[in-house]
């Protein structure tokens, strides 16, 4: 009888150990304390407090607003060309020197005739102002009507670039003295607005600006310039990387999350100013220097998350 009462024993232990085992509602607590200790890693950066500047970049040509046709002054041959094309001139530099044709037919006998008459038939062309000789038309030898074209000088006094600004930009341009412009070889030239022309393109809606430079070097017409115009400059503004602004699905409200303790991030809602590049104005609320702000993996986190701040 004792032998089997201690059977029984056993038996009831067993039992009850099992019980225990499969019991959900101690599963249950083990797995509700793991979940409760899941982190989600980050990343997190201060605000940055620093000058904003909001510009646009056009195009614009470099360009002689006034040429000098120079002109033969009498009819006859080109005896001698003094310029080459891309040369530099001065005001009053001898640049043709043509012979008449009544002096290839009399000139000699005139001079045998009487040798005090000084009768040569030769006569010169000067430059009428500064600048390059961009064309020449003839060359030694060819016979030339008088009037007739002989080369072409730009006016290096009349050196501007051109700029085609879009009509709807004009609050922008208009109030301001000068502009910064980058060559293609990134050279910057500071640029000044010497008038706006009263005319408006009716296909794309541009008026032209003519813009002075003052340069050391000779810019070559027809160079495509960059002009950057500022639209809008802040000074102190802070801002933080555009992955740190999150938004619903209407864009019409925005926030970010920051940092309260080490391991706790918080919704923060803000009120956004400019974006430039990979920065975002925050207008309010004004955030400390030593503020942390998550930048990577906030997405999708509730008001309050736990998180793991990882080293970037």
């Amino acid at each position: 009888m004792a032998k089997l009462r201690c059977i029984w024993v056993v038996v009831l232990a067993g039992f009850i150990s099992c019980n225990g085992k499969n019991d959900p509602a101690a599963a249950g607590g083990t797995d509700s304390a793991a979940a409760a200790e899941v982190k989600t890693p980050v990343t997190v950066t201060s605000v940055d407090v620093s000058n904003l500047t909001d510009s646009i970049e056009l195009n614009a040509t470099s360009s002689f607003l006034q040429n000098s046709y120079v002109r033969s002054t009498a009819t006859g041959y080109v005896r001698s060309v003094d310029v080459k094309p891309g040369e530099f001139v001065g005001i009053g530099r001898r640049m043709f020197t043509i012979e008449t044709k009544e002096s290839t037919v009399i000139g000699n006998s005139i001079s045998k005739l009487d040798s005090s008459f000084k009768f040569t038939g030769v006569g010169t062309v000067k430059a009428s102002l500064s600048g390059y000789v961009t064309q020449l038309s003839h060359q030694i030898g060819d016979y030339v009507q008088d009037g007739e074209q002989l080369a072409v000088i730009s006016d290096n006094n009349s050196f501007v670039f051109l700029l085609n600004l879009p009509y709807e930009l004009r609050p922008y341009v208009l109030n301001k003295r000068n502009v910064d412009l980058i060559l293609p070889d990134a050279t910057h030239l500071t640029g000044v607005i010497s008038s706006v022309l009263p005319v408006v393109d009716s296909l794309s809606q541009t008026q032209p600006v003519i813009i002075k430079v003052s340069s050391r070097t000779p810019i070559p017409q027809n160079l495509i310039a960059k002009v950057r115009i500022i639209k809008d400059l802040k000074a102190h503004a802070q801002t933080v990387p555009k992955s740190a602004v999150l938004s619903d699905e209407a864009q019409t409200s925005f926030w970010v999350m920051k940092m309260i303790d080490s391991a706790t991030a918080v919704k923060t809602e803000i009120r956004k100013g400019m974006e430039l590049n990979n920065k975002i104005e925050i207008l309010e609320p004004i955030f400390s220097k030593d503020d942390k702000i998550v930048v990577t993996g906030n997405y999708g986190l509730p008001d309050t998350a736990k998180v793991n701040v990882e080293k970037q």
